[in-house]
């Protein structure tokens, strides 16, 4: 775009709070035009979920702080037809779409793998999983059909559970193993189109998510930090950061990768 407005533009799902809001921000301060979407589902939970979803009034300040480009959506990201109406109306908002960040997640858990409930794994599979896979198959197409796709990049959130196996959650193990697979096959889907696709694989970051986590376990968050050779919990910001490289034209050399941004997570 010209006329002072954004030269790049990204759609973050997940965007409410946590690691997406976190995003969105420093997409911003990057110069961004960002499509902020989020199912802001409240209390409204799917099954397992012990800690509510995000709310309309966190999207609402997410995409505030965010800057003046920035569109905010409600959409659920197991509806492939809602997000590509997300991506339709970044399009027709902004002209283009450069970055996709797929940071829609939840935690479910608790128990051994072979007292989980079918439907605690269903919440897991259709949200990390197809909502992952949903937000690819709206978005880079058109990212491919864009005026350069060369510099367009793919982002998923994983986990460090997407390399390792953790206790009692052995359902959120196999979802973000699932998302490094999806961006893998992606970016073998992706090759000689210039555009790429990366998995970032954050550690305890300081989240709902990771309260709920926490919650699951009977311990407080900050007591998840001993996991990590840093020995302190990841601020959202600091994986934004590492996500907006991702999402930048230097990120190509990191096709096909899990960027680990855990801290040194021991398990």
């Amino acid at each position: 775009m010209t006329g002072g407005g954004p030269t790049r533009v990204a759609l973050v799902t997940g965007a409410a709070r946590g690691i997406g809001a976190a995003t969105v921000r420093a997409l911003g301060d990057q110069g961004y035009g960002v499509t902020a979407v989020d199912i802001c589902a409240g209390d409204q939970s799917p099954p397992g979920l012990r800690y509510p979803l995000a709310s309309a009034d966190e999207l609402a300040s997410a995409a505030a702080q965010g800057g003046e480009h920035v569109l905010a959506v409600q959409a659920d990201v197991r509806d492939a037809e809602a997000l590509e109406r997300a991506v339709a109306a970044t399009v027709e908002r902004f002209g283009r779409l450069d970055a996709v960040v797929a940071a829609a997640g939840v935690v479910v858990g608790g128990q051994p793998q072979w007292e989980t409930p079918t439907e605690h794994l269903r919440t897991l599979m259709d949200i990390n999983v197809l909502g992952v896979w949903n937000t690819a198959s709206a978005a880079v197409p058109v990212m491919l059909s864009g005026p350069d796709p060369s510099r367009c990049r793919f982002v998923a959130v994983a986990s460090a559970a997407g390399e390792r196996g953790l206790f009692r959650l052995a359902g959120y193990t196999a979802s973000k193993h699932a998302v490094v697979g999806i961006v893998r096959g992606l970016a073998a889907d992706l090759v000689g189109t210039g555009a790429t696709a990366v998995a970032v694989a954050p550690g305890s970051t300081r989240t709902a998510m990771l309260a709920g986590t926490a919650d699951l376990y009977g311990t407080t968050a900050d007591a998840l930090a001993h996991h990590q050779g840093i020995r302190r919990l990841i601020e959202p910001e600091e994986v934004a950061e590492v996500i907006v490289l991702c999402c930048s034209p230097v990120g190509a050399v990191l096709n096909g990768s899990v960027v680990r941004a855990d801290g040194g997570f021991a398990g």
